[in-house]
């Protein structure tokens, strides 16, 4: 029962994300931004951030892909506002590490990590479709990028 749940609230986020993208659009002035590609499913995505220092005072993204990767930039876009960039690597790392399946849970269902992630755990059920991984994770590569400020050209999920 728990699992058909789980797997009906993941599937309500995803579509209100997919539907509803919150932070999508053009920001203003950025102070980062990165362009990501997901070559397996034509995902793509630019990913901006404004910078105050060491935290994120705003993050937007635009592009097109499909619901998981929008939602996945969605969620994320909410996670970060605030965050310092050690707290949003901290966070990105946790993900990449929950929608792969190397973060597990204690006894009781609780970690460091999985209290950091907050709403994005609902996107745990990814790992059971590893195909979709990379559209989950292209947004927090390109974040990678945004916040170290490298290449110009695209990041890739490859």
């Amino acid at each position: 029962m728990l699992d058909d749940e789980l797997r009906e609230l993941y599937q309500d986020v995803i579509l209100d994300h997919q539907q509803d993208p919150r932070n999508f659009g053009p920001m203003q002035h950025p102070t980062h931004h990165a362009e990501g590609f997901n070559p397996l499913c034509g995902d793509r995505i630019r990913l901006e951030l404004d910078m105050d220092g060491d935290r994120i005072r705003q993050v937007s993204f635009t592009g097109a892909g499909c619901a998981i990767s929008t939602a996945s930039a969605s969620l994320m876009t909410e996670a970060l506002t605030g965050k310092t960039r050690a707290e949003a690597e901290a966070v990105s790392q946790d993900f990449r590490d929950l929608v792969t399946g190397r973060l597990r849970d204690t006894e009781d269902g609780e970690t460091a990590e999985t209290s950091r992630l907050g709403k994005l755990y609902v996107l745990a059920g990814v790992q059971q479709f590893p195909v979709r991984v990379k559209c989950a994770t292209l947004a927090w590569h390109t974040l990678a990028a945004a916040l170290n400020e490298e290449k110009p050209e695209p990041v890739t999920t490859e």
